[in-house]
């Protein structure tokens, strides 16, 4: 079914802020969308034939049957919808979905549009008492289990067990907040050192408030179809580089972090999904065929591991390359120039998209100059939920 493989015809994206007074999440969501119809040239979305919501929470959102009321909004009715919902990876399993929905032939085009307001709405004790319901209820959350705290027990395993240093996570916090200067859609690009990760508010040893990546308000789409489709109704398809969605994967792991012990220093999801996705790709030297990367950097050390998970580097070897500038822009692998969650943002329904949009506009060449990957013509995302319990990584290519 090679001939279904999909195309992106569009992409669309809010700016990422702390607290988007002026709009509820449906405002969000058509605004992104609004700008993915202005950038695949069409003038509505009747030819539209089906839609896809993402969005994690409905305490978040304030709104049950959100899927409902948005595809309403659009005007999509009577088209068909679904909504997909995974945690932090619901926006990259969004994609996933659309990916599927295409190749069976379902469907010919697809609207994605993922959203969320996980902003200063509510209070950060009062998301993190949300986030917190996404684990374990019974065993974690209730004795006082909280996310944060999980991620640095495993990246404390991680420099018990290979030597690394907080110094080499702490690299990571610049870069990605720097690389955000660059993003005129970032929430809070930042000017600091790795003195500053290090010496901020301490939050969970070995992690700073530096080191933890934004809640945001935000939304993102991305139009993907078949080549026919997009031939007969986009002006711009014929304008620029074809992408194509080439490759997914998805792997899970336990829900509970204690159920992994003694393997804890990284994402075993996350290496199922990214084998699954470089097979379908026809990868095979991961870190020598990607070019550009984008990936769920929730807290600092998360990349450090996803990059040995990812297969770029070896296990152990993650925080070396990092320091090395093998991840830098102008590295061998440019990883996060939109920012990434640490200085872009995280509403956490489109993020998944939100990392593929930036990904697909520079393989289109098409993004500030300043955070432009030279030459890219193959890029991956990689997102999870949880600590690694849902994991997708998606990669897109350019085909002229």
């Amino acid at each position: 079914m090679a001939e279904r493989v999909p195309v992106v015809v569009g992409v669309g994206m809010t700016p990422f802020a702390a607290n988007r007074e002026d709009c509820t999440v449906r405002d969000l969501a058509v605004e992104a969308v609004l700008d993915c119809v202005r950038d695949a040239g069409l003038e509505t979305l009747a030819a539209v034939q089906h839609g896809l919501t993402s969005y994690e929470s409905d305490h978040f959102n304030r709104q049950m049957t959100l899927g409902a009321i948005l595809h309403d909004t659009l005007g999509l009715n009577p088209t068909p919808n679904v909504r997909v919902e995974g945690g932090g990876a619901t926006g990259a399993l969004a994609l996933r979905t659309a990916w599927a929905y295409l190749q069976s032939g379902l469907c010919d085009s697809m609207l994605v549009y993922g959203c969320e307001t996980n902003g200063k709405r509510i209070s950060a004790q009062t998301a993190n008492q949300l986030f917190a319901l996404s684990a374990d209820v019974d065993w974690e959350m209730m004795v006082g289990g909280t996310y944060t705290a999980f991620y640095a027990a495993m990246m404390r395993a991680h420099m018990e067990k290979y030597g690394t240093q907080r110094e080499h996570f702490a690299h990571v916090a610049v870069r990605n907040r720097r690389n955000a200067a660059n993003n005129p859609i970032a929430q809070k690009p930042m000017d600091i050192t790795v003195a500053d990760v290090l010496n901020a508010r301490p939050i969970a040893e070995p992690y700073t408030l530096l080191d933890c990546s934004l809640l945001s308000d935000g939304a993102a789409a991305m139009l993907l179809a078949t080549r026919e489709w997009a031939a007969q109704h986009s002006p711009r398809y014929a304008e620029r580089p074809v992408v194509a969605f080439t490759g997914t994967g998805c792997g899970t792991d336990t829900m509970r972090l204690g159920d992994r012990y003694p393997h804890l220093t990284n994402f075993a999801g996350k290496r199922a999904a990214a084998q699954q996705a470089y097979r379908m790709a026809g990868i095979s030297d991961p870190l020598a065929e990607i070019d550009v990367a984008e990936l769920y950097d929730s807290y600092s050390g998360v990349e450090i591991q996803a990059v040995e998970d990812l297969g770029f580097v070896g296990e152990g070897e993650g925080g070396a390359a990092v320091v090395a500038g093998t991840f830098d822009h102008g590295g061998q692998l440019p990883v996060n120039p939109s920012g990434g969650l640490l200085g872009r943002g995280a509403p956490v329904g489109a993020t998944g998209i939100a990392q593929a949009v930036e990904v697909v506009q520079q393989l289109w060449g098409a993004v500030n100059p300043a955070r432009q990957v030279a030459d890219a013509r193959r890029g991956l995302t990689d997102t999870h939920a949880g600590i690694g319990s849902i994991c997708v990584v998606n990669i897109f290519e350019r085909q002229d």
